[in-house]
């Protein structure tokens, strides 16, 4: 039977995609969710912004994208299916929760088996009463966490990913909070090959990027292209990992994005950052160091499709 991925439009085998972007944002909301007219947009107004992005992304050879503005920074799945109608890209929506400050109200009581249940349903009968479905959760940790409203998430989400087969993709920043993380996952049963450590490259100890995928998990490095990361070191960093045989547990995307909804025009301070440095300038710098196209094809196709299929 072919593995798929649960998209806005529905499940999709991965065999018919191609390159995939892991970590990505379409509208995001970091005011937190006690804000006036937090996670509100205009659909219409979403996609004038947007959709220039993804075709120009589509033209360079994306064909799906991985949605991470989880509950808590603006997930709105009206915005979302709007621009799965208006594009050739797939898109993921996830179900979860951001860190621990911005978790919301309704989900701060809630015991671990509920939200089990509630991230359960979301990723096999459909989010907020529609048939959509999520095809991951996404998690946070706080930058000294995981406190204890994210220790329970992590348990939730190791139980719903064992029920479902969704793989966990969280927010983690530095290598002593992913290795905390990660410890809480396998004490709660949870393959690590069904985790991806976000922001990675966030660890400047490449030991430690290497021990997360000695213990199964996807190492993902997400700042192609932008401008606060050292593009050199990331280009060099991705090199050691390949090399040191660990291709397969690399992920690779930008971070980039997004609408925002608290500005008027919708574009973040600082400008939008679209989605085709990793075709257009990191990808052919890896080819020139000697990484192989069929390195390449293992981690930009084979290794999202195989850590977001079900």
């Amino acid at each position: 039977m072919a593995q798929k991925i649960q998209t806005i439009n529905g499940p999709v085998d991965v065999d018919a995609l191609g390159l995939i972007l892991p970590h990505e944002h379409l509208f995001t909301d970091l005011r937190g969710p006690s804000v006036d007219g937090y996670a509100r947009g205009n659909p219409s107004a979403v996609i004038r912004v947007l959709k220039p992005h993804l075709t120009e992304a589509s033209a360079a050879g994306v064909t799906a994208l991985v949605e991470c503005s989880t509950v808590g920074v603006g997930r709105n799945l009206e915005v979302l299916r709007s621009l799965a109608d208006v594009s050739s890209i797939h898109i993921i929506a996830p179900t979860g929760v951001y860190r621990d400050a911005f978790i919301p109200s309704s989900l701060r009581e809630v015991s671990e088996a509920a939200l089990s249940d509630l991230w359960s349903q979301e990723l096999t009968k459909g989010i907020e009463g529609t048939s959509i479905r999520a095809g991951f959760i996404k998690l946070a940790m706080s930058d000294d966490g995981p406190t204890m409203a994210e220790i329970r998430n992590l348990k939730a989400a190791a139980q719903a990913s064992q029920m479902t087969g969704a793989v966990i993709a969280s927010h983690t920043i530095g290598g002593k909070v992913a290795g905390k993380e990660m410890d809480v996952l396998q004490d709660a049963g949870l393959d690590l090959r069904r985790f991806v450590w976000v922001h990675a490259q966030t660890e400047p100890d490449r030991s430690l990027l290497a021990e997360a995928a000695q213990r199964g998990a996807y190492v993902e490095l997400d700042s192609v292209g932008a401008p606060y990361q050292s593009q050199k070191e990331l280009l060099e960093t991705t090199v050691a990992l390949i090399e040191a045989g660990y291709a397969d547990h690399l992920l690779l995307s930008h971070d980039a994005g997004w609408y925002n909804p608290a500005r008027p025009d919708g574009v973040p301070e600082d400008g939008f950052r679209g989605y085709t440095a990793l075709t257009k300038e990191f990808l052919p710098a890896l080819l020139e160091r000697g990484i192989t196209e069929e390195q390449v094809r293992r981690i930009t196709v084979q290794n999202p499709a195989r850590a977001f299929a079900f």
